[in-house]
């Protein structure tokens, strides 16, 4: 797919890979909607954004609630006059043993991670039908692969939003609308912030690059992490007992890492 003067919405478009990929997004030539839940984060976003020129817009919307996503896709309609490209970006995560875990905390991971990418697209399904070219872009997580102890409910939604749209991929086969899942690595985000991570972080701009790319080449999806993740994912499908093992050592250290991580 061009981008070029494609109409593109990004959730949790204010910040770490959202941002990123927004501009990238103007710099092809797209017109951008990003949205995110707090004014004056969208506020400097635009600001920042602007500054690359081109057609930029922002609504502050929580897409995890019904009214955020009729507010994000009104602004979709009325200010980039329908849709080509839906990015489902907007995140939360809260690490811990899931015995430590509120409802409300749960509920968030849910909502925001998964519930919301399902209904947003379901209500965008008429402006991406009517674009005749048109793509939904899921951004999962590494974690959706290989997936770690203390991030089960974050795991479980990951993985979840991307059988999703490989469902949705084959329920719009020859309607055009196609489906792209990226799994991103540790990236430098503010979610990450929390998260005392044992790793290094790979820069959003590198992941927004490779998304941006992705969608240019027509891919179905976008594993980041290089060789060291695709050897992980071998080891998960073959012998995820190793795995077990490697975790069960690192244990009481990952626990006490990734005991404030939390962005919700």
């Amino acid at each position: 797919m061009n981008l070029h003067e494609k109409r593109i919405l990004i959730t949790g478009g204010t910040s770490g890979i959202g941002l990123a990929l927004a501009t990238q997004a103007l710099r092809r030539g797209a017109s951008v909607l990003v949205t995110g839940r707090r004014k004056a984060a969208v506020d400097a976003a635009l600001a920042q954004l602007q500054a690359e020129g081109g057609k930029v817009h922002g609504v502050a919307a929580d897409v995890s609630t019904s009214a955020g996503r009729a507010a994000t896709l009104n602004a979709a309609r009325e200010r980039l006059g329908g849709l080509d490209v839906l990015v489902n970006n907007a995140g939360a995560v809260r690490a811990g043993r899931l015995e430590t875990m509120t409802d409300a905390e749960v509920d968030a991971m849910v909502g925001t991670n998964l519930l919301g990418p399902i209904f947003l697209t379901r209500d965008a399904l008429p402006m991406l039908r009517a674009s005749g070219e048109a793509l939904v872009v899921n951004v999962s997580s590494g974690i959706a692969l290989v997936p770690m102890p203390f991030y089960a409910v974050y795991a479980a939604v990951k993985a979840a939003v991307v059988r999703f749209g490989d469902a949705m991929r084959r329920e719009l086969h020859g309607e055009g609308v196609n489906v792209l899942n990226a799994y991103p690595t540790a990236t430098d985000t503010p979610m990450m912030k929390t998260g005392n991570p044992s790793v290094p972080l790979e820069g959003a701009d590198a992941v927004a690059l490779a998304i941006a790319e992705a969608i240019e080449q027509g891919s179905r999806e976008l594993i980041r992490g290089g060789e060291a993740r695709l050897q992980l994912m071998a080891q998960e499908r073959s012998t995820p007992e190793t795995l077990d093992a490697r975790f069960a050592a690192m244990k009481p250290t990952l626990e006490r890492a990734v005991a404030n991580h939390h962005a919700l």
